[in-house]
């Protein structure tokens, strides 16, 4: 396995992709970070300068704890995520799937960067959900997300849902909460039907979503980690890249 970011690995990350046929690409907040968004537990971390805002985060204390979701709102609010643009990385893996050889994004994130660069929405698969949409924990109802935003700026710091007066939430994944079966199920046959699987910007410490890396490596696919920090999962690399990836992607897929 090789730990170190040089030339001669870079040259090596390039080789391997510029041979694969079906590549899986497996990402998290820090692909995202070039774009204004702050991750959650690297060193400028949401959660690594606020341990409380992963409260926001986490069902119990969302359902049982108004004040909570007061916060998660304004968070949502002034969400940067609203006017992100994709940035290198994201277009990056635009250009793998341009070459016909990107076989699916799961990706941690809720964005929708992946999108807005150009991927075809049919292969990305959210294993976390969506910010772009609001859910109704009671009825189940779904709108978009920046109908209950607007309703926040204009003064409602709980918006309740409009059917039933149930709690609205972000249709994401919030610790406690399961992930949608089929979403996951789609991200583990991607890592099964994969030659490669790329890992970008993921500490890989969040499950089951970091069970895809021993699936793909158990599969006989070759794994290339890209992330700013080592992961939890590096030894089941055959590529370990510690640098920045907004840099190092372009560089990879060409």
């Amino acid at each position: 396995m090789c730990v170190v970011s040089e030339s001669g690995l870079l040259e090596h990350a390039h080789q391997v992709i510029r041979e694969a046929r079906r590549i899986t690409a497996f990402t998290g907040a820090g692909i995202s970070t070039d774009s204004g968004i702050p991750d959650f537990r690297g060193p400028n971390g949401l959660w690594t300068k606020n341990p409380l805002a992963e409260k926001t985060s986490t069902l119990s204390y969302y359902l049982n704890d108004p004040e909570v979701r007061k916060i998660a709102w304004q968070n949502r609010a002034r969400n940067m995520a609203w006017t992100a643009e994709p940035n290198s990385g994201h277009r990056a893996l635009v250009q793998l799937q341009e070459r016909g050889v990107l076989r699916a994004v799961a990706t941690q994130n809720v964005d929708g960067l992946h999108q807005k660069a150009g991927n075809h929405p049919e292969i990305v698969h959210e294993l976390h959900g969506t910010m772009h949409t609001a859910l109704c924990w009671d009825c189940k109802d779904s709108h978009p997300m920046r109908d209950a935003v607007a309703r926040v700026l204009a003064g409602e710091e709980d918006p309740k849902c409009l059917l039933c007066g149930g709690i609205l939430k972000s249709d994401t994944i919030l610790f406690e909460e399961s992930l949608k079966q089929h979403v996951i199920e789609a991200a583990l046959d991607a890592a099964d039907d994969c030659d490669v699987l790329l890992v970008v910007g993921s500490s890989l410490r969040v499950y089951p979503a970091a069970n895809i890396v021993p699936r793909a490596k158990a599969n006989g696919a070759r794994v290339i980690i890209v992330n700013g920090q080592p992961t939890d999962m590096d030894r089941y690399a055959d590529i370990v890249i510690n640098d920045d990836i907004g840099t190092v992607l372009p560089q990879i897929v060409l």
